[in-house]
């Protein structure tokens, strides 16, 4: 996500080809022995997914040592602790005083950061003051109004000056969560690193900005304020990028369509 490098907006990529996904040519199917590659590889990956699923539970423990506190084999698994139940300023809220608690503050703030609402001024502030520290909230503001109120930026990506979406279009920018990781913390300070995959870019017919994905990581420097884990500092790097599958574009109504009716996730365990 990166306007410049404080924005934590999602860059651009158009797909490779030239052709328009929004009413362009596409690719032709590959042929019938690579499609059975690929369902057999889902299953395997399907029984595999089953089996850990189904394993005992009784070297977990052992796994890593340390308290009960610390994150084992699989980090970001889910615990059984119930997830937060309040919101600020429509961001879940509340989160543990511990490194789990840490992990869904920094994955819930990653998805506020790299929505679309981040390109309205009013919404955008809301989130920049429920997710950073104040001080750090006060420091960025401005810089990221002049990010995101940039004509020539807007342009680009196909929104006009007060970050609308033309007409029987939709902007897309969604960020989802992959896995989390706690690399250092304390009773007061957590750092987090937060992989994720981010869509981006404008569905609907005629879009010369097609919804695109890309894969980054972000490391948030939290801090413990007022009973709440906040952003202080962040940096972010790109990747790790899996190797995509070969399958086909999705048109432009059925875009629309998923984005408007499947929301986001509350990212606490």
């Amino acid at each position: 996500m990166s306007l410049g490098d404080d924005t934590g907006q999602t860059r651009t990529r158009l797909p490779e080809g030239g052709g328009d996904p929004y009413g362009g040519p596409r690719r032709g199917a590959r042929s019938s022995s690579r499609s059975l590659v690929t369902v057999v590889g889902v299953v395997v990956v399907l029984i595999a997914a089953i089996a850990f699923a189904n394993r005992g539970g009784d070297d977990s423990a052992a796994e890593e040592g340390g308290s009960a506190d610390s994150p084992k084999a699989a980090a970001t698994a889910p615990s059984g602790k119930k997830p937060v139940d309040a919101k600020t300023a429509g961001i879940p809220s509340g989160f543990a005083h511990d490194r789990q608690g840490a992990e869904s503050a920094a994955a819930n703030y990653a998805v506020a950061l790299g929505s679309a609402e981040m390109f309205d001024k009013e919404r955008r502030r809301e989130i920049v003051t429920t997710v950073y520290a104040p001080d750090a909230a006060a420091a960025r503001q401005a810089d990221l109004d002049k990010a995101y109120s940039n004509a020539e930026f807007l342009a680009n990506i196909g929104l006009d000056k007060s970050g609308k979406a033309p007409t029987g279009q939709t902007f897309v920018s969604r960020v989802v969560p992959v896995g989390t990781k706690v690399t250092a913390s304390n009773a007061t300070d957590a750092s987090v690193e937060v992989w994720y995959t981010s869509l981006f870019g404008l569905s609907g017919e005629g879009s010369t900005n097609p919804v695109t994905e890309s894969w980054y990581t972000t490391t948030y420097q939290l801090k413990w304020i007022d009973n709440d884990w906040k952003i202080v500092d962040f940096q972010q790097k790109d990747g790790p990028v899996p190797v995509g599958r070969d399958q086909k574009a999705s048109t432009a109504d059925d875009m629309t369509k998923a984005v408007e009716e499947y929301g986001g996730f509350t990212y606490a365990r």
